[in-house]
């Protein structure tokens, strides 16, 4: 079953991890029931991008056929794929959530993420504004890990961090005049990667 772009009023605890899946590969899938697991999450989206702003349209998958490659390794249950963003017409992350915070009002969503994307964070539209309204995941990456707890953003939002499983202790915020929790999500590293693939593939030709 495909997610509402309009939304529901359903209580649920959802992690979204974005992103191109330019493929999708077992290493989102690892992450995915990770930090579900983690977090005891009700289910995790895999929200493709339409475009990421930050990357280049050069190798870059179609639409169809990232999300076609998403949905091989969800399950559409626990962990499922979705075209939410472009159904919703977002280009940034930030804009994506404050749709879907005003859409299914009663979930909560953490906004799961890579090591290597703590470290890019501040590059991010809004990125302030994403990490203070939505509670962060930051999944360990190899290569990564010991950067992103050295980062920028690492150091900015220090106060803030929590151990994963108080990440959404208690009853549901709303974060109004105070600031959204993060935690480091401890769990194994995956060493699958996108441009590892795509770079297999094409020698194979």
């Amino acid at each position: 079953m495909s997610i509402n772009p309009w939304g529901d009023r359903r209580r649920r605890r959802i992690g979204l991890l974005g992103g191109s899946f330019n493929p999708a590969h077992a290493g989102h899938l690892h992450v995915a029931r990770a930090v579900r697991r983690a977090l005891r999450l009700h289910e995790v989206w895999l929200m493709v991008s339409p475009g990421n702003p930050l990357k280049p349209a050069q190798g870059m998958g179609s639409f169809a056929q990232r999300l076609a490659s998403a949905q091989r390794i969800a399950d559409g249950r626990r962990v499922r794929a979705t075209e939410i963003e472009a159904a919703l017409g977002t280009r940034y992350t930030v804009a994506t959530l404050r749709l879907l915070r005003r859409r299914f009002p009663r979930a909560r969503f953490v906004f799961v993420i890579g090591a290597d994307n703590l470290v890019q964070l501040p590059r991010w539209q809004g990125w302030a504004e994403i990490a203070a309204r939505t509670p962060l995941a930051v999944l360990p990456r190899p290569g990564w890990t010991h950067r992103a707890l050295a980062s920028q953003a690492a150091h900015r939002l220090a106060r803030h961090r929590r151990r994963a499983g108080a990440l959404l202790a208690g009853p549901a915020p709303r974060w109004a005049g105070t600031h959204a929790p993060w935690s480091f999500v401890p769990a194994a590293e995956h060493a699958a990667s996108a441009t590892a693939i795509r770079a297999a593939q094409q020698a194979a030709r």
